[in-house]
């Protein structure tokens, strides 16, 4: 992007930005601006932007370390594994890390009306049900940031507002910030802090 495109925006060419942990922001652009590829520079899987990110003010990103315990990424193309199960996607990420029993997993599962599909495979499903295992998947590990690429576009009014109550408990329980893109508002969310991109 030139100068002039991000010339207005509150993140790109703007000396520093701060995201506080137990906050909750909003990034809003139109399709094109580099939201997903803000949520990549902070999770680490891209590297191509000039300056730093620090991670507690004056230690530079531990990619590894950070994803394990301190970074949850809800990806806008969900990155599941197809030929695997509703359950079988989400035990992988729990198997690592521990942070859900099987039944508080089955208890997401129903919470988010995915029972009847916890042991299809995903790439059976359609976009809005892939959406919420990648949530509930996002949800197995601990964070003090959780991203959420545009999670909401291929959800209805009322699973948004599910998900979302859903999203914001497990973010209240760990203290944790919530990084949100999104084409326009988000009724259905408490934002601290909307950041035109």
């Amino acid at each position: 992007m030139s100068e002039d495109e991000v010339s207005t925006s509150d993140i790109y060419m703007q000396p520093n930005v701060v995201f506080n942990s137990g906050k909750n922001y909003l990034i809003k652009a139109n399709s094109g601006h580099g939201k997903t590829s803000i949520l990549n520079f902070i999770y680490g899987s891209s590297t191509n932007y000039e300056g730093k990110i620090n991670y507690n003010s004056d230690t530079e990103i531990n990619v590894i370390s950070l994803r394990k315990t301190k970074l949850s990424y809800v990806f806008q193309d969900y990155k599941l594994f197809p030929s695997l199960s509703v359950f079988q996607n989400i035990i992988l990420k729990n198997n690592l890390t521990h942070h859900k029993t099987q039944d508080q997993i089955d208890a997401l599962i129903n919470h988010l009306n995915l029972g009847h599909k916890r042991d299809s495979l995903v790439e059976n499903l359609s976009l809005g049900q892939k959406q919420r295992v990648a949530i509930i998947r996002a949800l197995c590990q601990p964070f003090h940031f959780i991203l959420l690429d545009e999670p909401f576009s291929h959800l209805d009014p009322t699973n948004i507002k599910v998900v979302s109550a859903l999203i914001q408990k497990e973010a209240k329980q760990q203290n944790a910030g919530i990084i949100m893109t999104a084409l326009d508002e988000v009724f259905a969310f408490n934002f601290d802090t909307t950041i035109n991109l």
